[in-house]
């Protein structure tokens, strides 16, 4: 395949790329935007595969064989921050052969093919190792609560700082491998103790950061390998990344700095008692009570949640509301920017379930409308309901918006416990004598509400 007819179909993917994040932006348009991005992908590895030969055709073919194989049985929406560790991890793999490459080769590599190769590296390894990490919360694997010790900001620093010098020599022309390797190591390892510290509650703000360290790693490995197409689909990454993150960390009152050096989360335990310290006590319903409240409401609004996610319980909600509406209830769906732990999960999880997307009402659209709400129904939330950051100037979520559920006639919380949430700060709203609980698994309690929904 010739030059200009590589970079030819390059341009098609990567009008592609610009016309997948402008569908996106749009729920109505969002599958449209995947179908189109997925679609440009493709050319772009068949032109890659191509361009390359039959070198490695057996190679590539087998790992996308593997990778493949793997997405299609693995893809969920939790696995965002693991897909998007892959790229960094990919970037700094790409920089080591670089560099194995070019040093034997007459002359020391110029300063922008150097500067590119331990940038990509050096971006690359934290965006992997953070992005483990923060998988690692989401499917608990570790604890959700920060993780912190005596020194870490003199660890983290020595770390970077050490990562960013073996760069610099690197750089200014020291022709030696163990300085990349050390830049990756002390890299990784920052990664990592960089994201221990977060709360799981801030995870959503952490994994847009992150992807857009994988996209800036991603357009820096095009310098090295003199690809256009990489430079700006990185680019694109690094950037629709960045403006998420200020977006989230700005829905949520904080600055991204707060985010990431707060330890949002590590409560002492006085702090956590405030909430239940009040003397109240909790209601418990049975589905067929809560079935009575909503079959004869005339307003109902579901408040989805992490607990939502875990249960798989979209479909069986969208049933629940379609039950609801022919019967003549007007039915909604408040959306928190940060509700679940990956940034759009809500967004994904309703999509998924063919939910209409008029109904979906973020934040500031929502909140107005629970005053005339006759019942709220909380699905597995918490944080994002939690009333101390409205209240309580002593909880750590003060001052971050939340939705509203409170001023509504009737709360219905679906919860498997009183366990507090992945933050684990205490909740008032279970306390408030408006607020009714149903315990149980979301998917099993909403199944029991549709089966007792049905014959009134």
């Amino acid at each position: 395949m010739s030059y200009n007819l590589s970079n030819l179909l390059y341009l098609i993917t990567i009008v592609s790329f610009v016309l997948a994040l402008r569908f996106l932006s749009n729920p109505a348009h969002a599958r449209r935007g995947n179908q189109i991005g997925a679609a440009g992908m493709v050319l772009a590895i068949v032109v890659t595969w191509i361009k390359v030969g039959s070198t490695s055709w057996w190679a590539i073919a087998l790992a996308m064989l593997i990778g493949g194989g793997f997405g299609a049985v693995a893809a969920m929406p939790l696995m965002v921050a693991l897909f998007h560790g892959v790229g960094g991890g990919a970037a700094a793999l790409i920089a080591l052969a670089e560099l194995h490459r070019v040093l034997p080769e007459p002359g020391a590599p110029t300063v922008d093919v150097s500067l590119g190769i331990t940038l990509s590296a050096l971006i690359g390894s934290i965006s992997f190792a953070g992005s483990m990490v923060a998988f690692a919360k989401l499917q608990e694997l570790i604890g959700g609560r920060p993780i912190t010790y005596a020194g870490q900001q003199f660890v983290n620093g020595g770390l970077f700082i050490g990562a960013l010098g073996c760069s610099i020599a690197l750089v200014s022309g020291v022709q030696d491998q163990w300085l990349l390797w050390v830049t990756i190591l002390a890299s990784l390892a920052f990664g990592v103790l960089f994201v221990l510290p977060i709360g799981g509650a801030d995870m959503p703000v952490v994994i847009s950061l992150l992807n857009a360290f994988t996209g800036i790693a991603v357009a820096l490995g095009g310098f090295e390998l003199q690809n256009n197409l990489l430079i700006v689909a990185g680019m694109l990454v690094g950037a629709s990344g960045t403006l998420l993150t200020l977006m989230m960390a700005r829905a949520m009152n904080r600055s991204v700095a707060n985010v990431l050096f707060g330890a949002f989360g590590q409560v002492s335990e006085a702090a956590a008692a405030v909430a239940a310290g009040d003397g109240g006590s909790v209601r418990s319903a049975s589905a067929e009570d809560v079935a009575v409240m909503l079959a004869y409401a005339h307003k109902v609004v579901f408040v989805p949640g992490y607990g939502l996610a875990v249960a798989q319980a979209q479909h069986d909600v969208r049933q629940l509301a379609d039950l609801l509406e022919a019967k003549g209830v007007e039915v909604s769906y408040a959306i928190h920017p940060v509700a679940g732990r990956m940034p759009g999960h809500m967004n994904v999880l309703l999509a998924e379930a063919n939910v209409p997307y008029p109904q979906l009402k973020e934040m500031d659209e929502a909140n107005p409308e629970f005053s005339r709400t006759d019942v709220a129904v909380v699905v597995g939330a918490n944080d994002v309901v939690n009333p101390d950051a409205r209240n309580n100037q002593g909880s750590p979520i003060y001052g971050m918006p939340i939705l509203n559920v409170d001023d509504a006639q009737t709360v219905v919380v679906l919860k498997r416990s009183m366990n507090p949430g992945f933050a684990g700060i205490e909740n008032p709203l279970f306390y408030n004598p408006k607020t009714v609980m149903l315990f149980g698994d979301a998917k099993a309690s909403i199944d029991q509400l549709i089966a007792d929904v049905k014959p009134l």
